[in-house]
C-alpha cells in the first residue's frame, strides 16, 4: 500500500471517529419505567418570547408541536406538550422505546437548538426473595420481575457475588451466623432484602443418612447373595458325590457280589472259646459224668442225630451268665440187659 493511501485511510478513520463522537454527544439516553409517565426535558433551554416554534419528532415523525399564539398539537393523547417545551409521555409501553428529537426555532425561522433523546424502557424489579438450607449450606437469592436485573449479594456489608441473571446461588460455612443482603437493580429501580442466618450442626446431614442406609442395604444384599452362592455350591457338590457313589455301586464286579453281606474279605472267624463269657466267681460247675460208649452203629446214629451247635447259636445262647448243666444219667442199653 502506498503512502498516499495510508494517509487517506487514516484521515477517514479520524473523521468517522470524530463524527461518531459528535452524534453520541448530541444523543442523550433516557431510561423510562414501564407503565409509568416520563417527561423529556430540554437541558439548558428556557422558553422566552423570541421562540416561535418548538417541535418534537419520533423517528423523524412529528408527534407534538407548540407555536406562538396557537394551541399545542399532539398526535395522540399519549403525548402532551408543556409550555416550557417539555414532552410528556403517559403510561410508557415497550413500543415507546425510540429516538425522540426536539427542534427549536426563533421568530426568523432559524434553528437555534436541536437535541436527540434515546428513550429506553425497562420493567421495575421486584423485591428479591432469599431462601436457604442449612442441610446443604446453600443460599439462593431470586427476583421474579424486572428487565435485565442485576443481583448483588453481600455478607456483612461485603460484596461476595454478583450476577446479571434472575437467580444467584451461594454456598457458605455452616458454622457461620451472619447477615446476608441481596440487592436487585436495573437502570430504573432497585430493591433490597436482608436475612440473618444461623445454622447449628446438630443432627446428621440428610445426604449422609441416605448414604449410610444405601451402603447398609448394598452390604446386606451382598451377604445374602454370598450365602446363597455358597449353599448352592454345597448342594451341587453333594449331588455330584451321590451320583458318583451311585455309578460306583452299579459297577460292582461279580466276585464282590458273590460275597455274603456278613463276610468281610480278609477277616478270620472268631474263636468260639474267646467269645464265651467266663463263669461267675463262686459258682462251681459240675463236670458231666462220662458216658459209656454204646455199640458202634447206635453211637454213630446218635452223633449224627445231635450235631454240635453253631457259632451263632452259641453266641446267642451265651449272652447272659452261664447256667449250671444238669447231670445226665445214662441208661443201660436194652439189648445188653436182654443178652444178660
Amino acid at each position: 500500500m502506498s503512502l498516499t493511501c495510508k494517509i487517506l485511510a487514516s484521515f477517514l478513520l479520524i473523521f468517522a471517529v470524530s463524527t461518531k463522537g459528535e452524534v453520541s454527544e448530541n444523543t442523550k439516553v433516557i431510561w423510562g419505567r414501564l407503565d409509568h409517565d416520563i417527561n423529556l426535558d430540554i437541558p439548558g433551554f428556557q422558553m422566552n418570547d423570541g421562540i416561535a416554534d418548538t417541535r418534537w419528532d419520533k423517528n423523524k415523525i412529528k408527534i407534538a408541536q407548540l407555536k406562538q399564539d396557537k394551541p399545542p398539537y399532539q398526535i395522540t393523547d399519549t403525548y402532551v406538550m408543556l409550555k416550557n417545551g417539555t414532552l410528556k409521555i403517559k403510561a410508557l409501553k415497550r413500543n415507546d422505546s425510540d429516538v425522540y428529537t426536539v427542534s427549536v426555532y426563533d421568530s426568523n425561522g432559524k434553528n437555534i437548538l436541536e437535541k436527540a433523546f434515546d428513550l429506553k424502557i425497562q420493567e421495575v424489579v421486584s423485591k428479591p426473595v432469599i431462601s436457604w438450607s442449612c442441610t446443604n449450606r446453600t443460599l439462593i437469592c431470586e427476583v421474579a420481575k424486572g428487565s435485565d436485573p442485576k443481583l448483588k449479594l453481600f455478607l456483612n456489608e461485603t460484596r461476595i457475588k454478583e450476577s446479571h441473571q434472575k437467580v444467584i446461588t451461594h454456598k457458605w460455612n455452616s458454622k457461620w451466623t451472619a447477615s446476608f443482603n441481596c440487592v436487585a437493580s436495573n437502570n430504573v429501580s432497585a430493591q433490597k432484602s436482608t436475612v440473618t442466618i444461623s445454622c447449628s450442626e446438630k443432627g446428621l446431614d440428610i445426604y449422609l443418612i441416605i448414604g449410610i442406609c444405601g451402603g447398609g442395604t448394598v452390604f446386606l444384599v451382598f451377604v445374602a447373595l454370598l450365602v446363597f452362592y455358597i449353599s448352592k455350591r454345597k448342594k451341587q457338590r453333594r449331588k455330584r458325590n451321590d451320583e458318583e457313589l451311585e455309578i460306583r455301586g452299579k459297577k460292582v464286579t461279580p466276585e464282590e457280589r458273590g460275597l455274603k453281606p456278613h463276610q468281610i474279605p480278609g477277616s478270620t472267624p472268631q474263636n468260639p472259646a474267646m467269645s464265651q463269657t467266663p463263669p461267675i466267681p463262686g459258682h462251681r460247675s459240675q463236670a458231666p459224668a462220662r458216658r459209656p460208649r454204646p455199640p458202634g452203629p447206635r453211637v454213630q446214629h446218635q452223633q449224627k442225630k445231635r450235631p454240635p451247635p453253631t457259632l451263632g447259636k452259641q453266641v446267642h445262647q451265651q449272652k447272659g451268665p452261664p447256667l449250671p448243666k444238669p447231670r445226665v444219667q445214662t441208661k443201660p442199653p436194652c439189648e445188653a440187659e436182654e443178652n444178660s
